[in-house]
Formats: C-alpha cells, structure tokens, sequence
C-alpha cells in the first residue's frame, strides 16, 4: 500500500505542478516530456521488471524499486534545468516499474486465492486515494513551497516503505534454473517506447497521424513487438511464455482490463477540456468536480474485492463493466446546459462500476496464473493498465479532434465552436461507451474460474 499511494500520488501531483516547472525551467512546450518520459520508462519495462522478480525474488526487487524512486525523487527536486529533470524522472520511473508490476504478485503470494480479492480492493482504495490526495497535496506545496517539494515528499514515505518492506516482506520463490531473455527484453523494450512515442505524437497538432515521423514511430514500434512475440516462440527460455494466454481466464481478464483502461485514458483526457472550455470552470472548481470519480473508487474497491470472495468474478466483473459502460454512454449526451451535479453522477456511475471490476478481475487472473510465472502476470495487469491510457488518451483525440474538424469544413465554422467541440466529444463518449461495453462481453467469456497456483506461506519454511 505504501509503494502504490506513493507512485499514484506522484502521477497525480506533478500533473498539477507542470505550468510552474514550464515558467520556472523555462520548459516551454517541452514541458511535456516530465510526463511522457516517466510514463514511457514505466510501460516500456514493466514486463521486464516482471520477469526479474520471478528470476531474483519479489522482496529484493521490490525494495530496490523504492530505493530506486526514492533516489529518483531526490534528485528530481535538485534538478537545475529541463533535461536533467527529464533524466532523473527516467530513473523515479524505473523505480515506479519495479513497485509497480510486483506489488500485485506479492498480494498474491501472501493471501489465499478467496481472500485476493477484498485485499486488491483496499489496494484499489489506495490507489484513488493517492490520485485523490495528489492534486490537494500539490497545491499546498507549490504554494508554500515551490515545485521541488513535490518531489521530496516521496523521500520520507518512500524511507518508512523501505524500512517496513525490508522488515516484513518474506522471501518469495525464485526461478533460478533458467537465463534472462536479453534479445525479447530488448525487442520489448525499444518496442514498446517507439511505438508509446508514435501514440503520443499523433494527437500534437506539432505532428498529427498523417506525420511521417509519427508514421515511422508506429511501424518500427509494431514491427519490433511482432518480432518479440515471434522470438518469443522461438527461445526455449522466454522473458514471456505465450503459454501463459492459454488460459482462458487470465486471457480474459487481461483483454477486459485494456478495453476498460482504454475507456478511462480517454475520459480523463476530454474531461477536463469540457468542463473548463465549455463550461467555464476554473481549475480548482474542475478539480474538485474531477474528485467525485476517484473517492466513488475508494469507496466501492473495497466493496468490489469483499464481493469477490462471493459472487462468481465472471458476473461481479461484467456487470460492473456494464455499470460503466452506461456511465460513459449517460456522458454522451453532455452539452454546455450542464452544471457540476450533472457530471458527477456520472463520474460517480463510472467509477462504480469500474470498483466492482477492477479488484475481482485482477484477483482471478493472479490465480489462473501458474506461481512460477506470478512476477510476468502480475506486470502483466499493470502493462495494461498503462498502455490502455495511452492509447485511450490517443484514441479519443483522434475521434474528438476529426470529428469536429469534419464539422467545422460542413459547416464552415472553426473546430473551436461549442458545438464542433461538444459533437467531437459525444462520439469519443461513444466510442468508451463500446469499448467497456465489449470488454464486459470479453469478461462473460472467461468461463469458470480455475486455479492453477496454490497460495504461498507468508513465513517461508526452512
């Protein structure tokens, strides 16, 4: 709980620091490279960090994640211009990738397969609370304090995690009879960055989907995973055994969590631009409607995982992902006659739904996971996680943005008239609306829940 506070927290509270860091390092529009750099870094090496948990043992990777973070978050507040910044949250991202993709299997080790659930649950807790928490937070100290605090408040949380993981944590198993798969990490690696990059740049109105280098970015990325999964197949000792897809349940689980991922990237995305463009709110106002999604979440996580233990994962899941995909679809009515009560119940809705999904997806497909392959699944979820938020983000921009460019040209207005916008976002709306609505399908699908890995002793024996 303590290294998913502290990463969501820094996700969310450097967002609202980044016009100060631009006016201050005098970033200009390279601000954006504080955020795209660290999300790339943690996306790009979440399997891989995965498979060395499953290599090394979870507790000692794990805990020189925090170290690394911690560092990271160091220097990051001592940095004295744009670049070094940049290069210092590549480092707190790598940091943030190891407690990112083993905190999951570490759950899974120490709790029985009927009890994972209600512990994600109060892990989905923490994790709207530290996004909940972290614009509060980064207001008060950029007020007080300047931008460099929001970085060092990683320091002291992140040194009581080191000391309590160090005490607590066991040892996990290891898999020590098999060598690391450089050539799949690489491929993976540069892969995946090149093709997150090609995703980012689409959108800018700097480049655009038709640029050649976005082109470039997105074929070279698409062709260098193709040739992962084909090494992949080939290797006897992969960083990834496809093998783990077979089974139908954590197949499932997994494709339902991108299409929900997917959907929320995007609506985090166009949110804010309704409320503050066509709405009027002014930021602190917008931030405080934004804040009735992530402490729904925190209320029905809990919920979701005590369910869990229940009610089959198969419904509990789908009719969450039912839930909201009628939140999304409810949104896709908006329109500038609107006040805040209208876009809280239906932030409230989605958020619902996606409670009761998240904690009894990711229970079931942890314990559809061999234990031996725990450390690549359990990444795995969080690879997802991440990728579906790029490409949600992408996604809705390039349906926003065409959209109401086609209706400004009809209509010979500029795109940014009201009603260009608001069209632009009812078909992004939409588009989320189908894509939970067809991750709930996928969830249905999952059949009976199997379990393929016993759970293993909190004290290890011998």
């Amino acid at each position: 709980m303590f290294g998913t506070f502290m990463s969501t927290l820094d996700s969310s509270i450097v967002n609202i620091a980044l016009p100060t860091i631009r006016r201050e390092l005098g970033a200009g529009d390279n601000v954006e490279w504080i955020v795209l750099c660290y999300l790339l870094t943690t996306t790009s090496t979440l399997l891989i960090m995965g498979k060395l948990s499953d290599w090394v043992g979870r507790r000692q990777l794990y805990i020189t994640g925090f170290c690394v973070f911690v560092l990271g978050s160091l220097l990051c507040g001592l940095a004295w211009n744009l670049w070094s910044l940049v290069g210092f949250r590549v480092l707190q991202g790598l940091g943030a990738s190891m407690i990112y993709a083993i905190g999951p299997a570490i759950i899974g080790d120490a709790f029985a397969p009927q009890e994972r659930g209600q512990a994600l649950g109060l892990m989905g807790s923490v994790v709207a609370a530290g996004s909940s928490a972290g614009p509060v937070i980064g207001g008060l100290l950029l007020g007080k304090f300047g931008w460099s605090s929001i970085f060092f408040v990683n320091v002291p949380i992140g040194l009581i995690a080191i000391w309590r993981a160090w005490t607590i944590l066991p040892e996990s198993p290891k898999v020590t009879n098999q060598r690391f798969d450089l050539v799949g990490a690489g491929l993976f690696l540069i892969g995946v960055t090149t093709l997150l990059t090609g995703l980012d740049f689409g959108p800018e109105p700097d480049y655009g989907w038709n640029d050649s280098l976005v082109i470039g970015l997105l074929s070279v990325g698409g062709v260098l995973l193709l040739a992962f999964l084909f090494w992949e197949m080939r290797v006897s000792e992969p960083m990834l055994r496809l093998s783990l897809f077979q089974i139908r349940p954590y197949t499932s689980a997994i494709l339902a969590a991108f299409c929900g991922f997917v959907a929320s990237g995007g609506n985090l995305f166009v949110i804010p631009f309704f409320l503050q463009q066509l709405l009027g709110l002014n930021p602190e106002r917008a931030g405080l409607v934004l804040l009735a999604g992530p402490l729904t979440l925190s209320i029905i996580a809990p919920l979701g995982g005590y369910l869990s233990s229940r009610i089959s994962t198969r419904w509990l899941s789908s009719i969450g992902l039912l839930i909201t995909a009628c939140g999304y679809f409810a949104f896709s009515f908006l329109n500038t006659s609107w006040d805040w009560k209208e876009v809280i119940w239906r932030s409230s809705l989605v958020s619902l739904g996606f409670g009761l999904f998240q904690s009894p997806n990711s229970s079931s497909a942890l314990n559809a996971a061999p234990l031996s392959q725990r450390g690549i699944a359990s990444s795995m979820i969080a690879f997802m996680r991440n990728l579906g938020f790029v490409v949600g983000i992408a996604l809705a921009a390039a349906v926003w943005y065409s959209t109401r460019n086609r209706y400004g040209i009809a209509h010979q207005v500029t795109p940014e008239t009201p009603a260009a916008q608001l069209l632009g976002m009812h078909y992004a709306y939409l588009v989320m609306a189908g894509l939970v609505l067809t991750g709930a399908i996928i969830s249905l699908t999952r059949g009976k829940a199997t379990q393929t890995s016993p759970p293993v002793a909190v004290v290890p024996e011998g």
